[in-house]
């Protein structure tokens, strides 16, 4: 069991951050927030992947009166986000944002810095104080030379400083590299130094591939060590798409569970019957059903039986069938050819029955 760092609590949109509560998944729109109804499908379809905050980029006045229109559509609770221009945070949080995400070094100075926090304050919305690598104070980086771990934690320091200095305290931090040991480094010391909520992730991870493995490494790394209280994994790719490996990452390092997990060898000469076929064609049909259930999809007789014996529903594949599994006891041979149906009347049942549960967890473990 993963003991997780205590941390301040912030609610964002009625979504608790922090204090012991889930870890809760996060990503970004990446439409013209100018096109209120391509921000909405988008947000509409966040919603129905799982996400469960979603930021759009205010880059002017424009995007700031679109923003306010999003708003009032919008599934999920917004984050806005927000550099250079105090007036468009003003224009924001007017707009109805649960949350801004402004760097206060980039904002215009104290006065500025002080007007958005007593507007948010006002409003009862929590800051989130981004600190990304590649936009780091021209000082810091003359100070450090590069934008380092210690760096990074500088600025995020400093910035929630003005933000303490004016009496705020609903404070997030976020403190990103684009690789996974700056920012791994940077997160432990800003966990040490600090009790606010900490949004986990890595910045210009990369394209699906690639930033899928580094964001795993990453964010999971934090996660087993108790730090994060909010995760976005950025991809350059559709944002459903972060949504599902954050989902991912949280299912693997067992903070939370979504759906089915399917367990399957990777097969080898040992392997009886299309294993590759069997386990795709499970996997695209459980896809939609929200059971805290695992599956394990085995090719041989060698560790089969043991793996299916521990999830909740498995099969071993033998020489033209399948050993059935439920609730860690054989359950009869499957001829091959009807083992993916076979499966899915179990899974379908045993889903039922843990909805009828009372109190079932959802997707919480």
């Amino acid at each position: 069991m993963i003991e997780r760092r205590k941390r301040r609590r912030v609610e964002v949109g009625g979504i608790p951050i922090g204090g012991g509560a889930p870890v809760t998944v996060q990503s970004m729109t990446k439409t013209d927030t100018r096109d209120v109804e391509a921000t909405v499908r988008q947000l509409a379809r966040l919603a129905e992947s799982g996400c469960e905050i979603a930021r759009c980029a205010i880059p002017d006045a424009s995007a700031a009166e679109a923003f306010a229109r999003i708003k009032r559509m919008s599934p999920l609770p917004l984050v806005a986000d927000i550099h250079f221009d105090y007036r468009l945070a003003l224009a924001a949080i007017a707009a109805g944002a649960d949350k801004l995400r402004i760097n206060p070094g980039n904002i215009g100075g104290r006065e500025r810095v002080r007007e958005v926090a007593r507007a948010a304050k006002e409003r009862g919305i929590p800051i989130r104080v981004g600190v990304n690598a590649g936009s780091l104070e021209k000082d810091l980086l003359a100070k450090y030379g590069r934008p380092c771990a210690e760096a990074l934690v500088e600025s995020a320091r400093r910035s929630a400083g003005l933000l303490e200095d004016e009496g705020f305290r609903d404070i997030v931090i976020s403190i990103k590299a684009s690789d996974a040991v700056t920012t791994v480094e940077a997160y432990e010391a800003i966990a040490e130094a600090t009790e606010y909520p900490l949004h986990v992730g890595l910045t210009e991870a990369g394209g699906p591939r690639a930033g899928t493995v580094k964001s795993a490494v990453a964010i999971g790394a934090l996660l087993l060590r108790g730090i994060g209280d909010t995760i976005r994994v950025s991809l350059t790719a559709q944002p459903e798409e972060e949504v599902r490996v954050a989902r991912e990452i949280l299912s693997a390092v067992g903070l939370r569970r979504f759906g089915i997990e399917v367990i399957s060898c990777p097969t080898c000469g040992r392997c009886h019957g299309d294993l590759f076929g069997i386990v795709r064609d499970v996997e695209r049909r459980v896809a939609g059903i929200d059971a805290p259930l695992t599956v394990a999809v085995m090719g041989c007789e060698v560790n089969g039986p043991g793996e299916a014996r521990e999830a909740d529903i498995g099969v071993a594949l033998g020489e033209g069938a399948g050993l059935l599994f439920t609730h860690g006891k054989p359950s009869g041979r499957v001829p091959r050819s009807e083992i993916v149906e076979r499966l899915l009347v179990e899974i379908r049942k045993m889903a039922r029955e843990v909805r009828e549960r009372p109190n079932a967890a959802g997707g919480l473990v």
